[in-house]
């Protein structure tokens, strides 16, 4: 792992740093898992992930015409 310095917007950070202290991140990790995705051709998909994402396309589904008449 190496130390580097970027120059960032102080309202972005500033934001950012209470979003992951707020959701209990690392910030630097999150940095590096972003910077990775960037330049991953094919980026690792978790198999659980894609476990729950091929029950949710089978599950039960109600086809609804017009949204706002129906739920108004």
């Amino acid at each position: 792992m190496v130390l580097k310095t970027f120059n960032v917007h102080e309202e972005v950070y500033k934001k950012f740093s209470g979003f992951c202290k707020a959701h209990g991140l690392s910030m630097s990790k999150q940095v590096d898992m972003f910077m990775q995705t960037m330049v991953e051709e094919d980026p690792e998909v978790r198999e659980d992930y894609l476990e729950k994402l091929e029950r949710l396309r089978k599950g039960r589904f109600i086809r609804v015409e017009n949204f706002a008449k129906r739920y108004g």
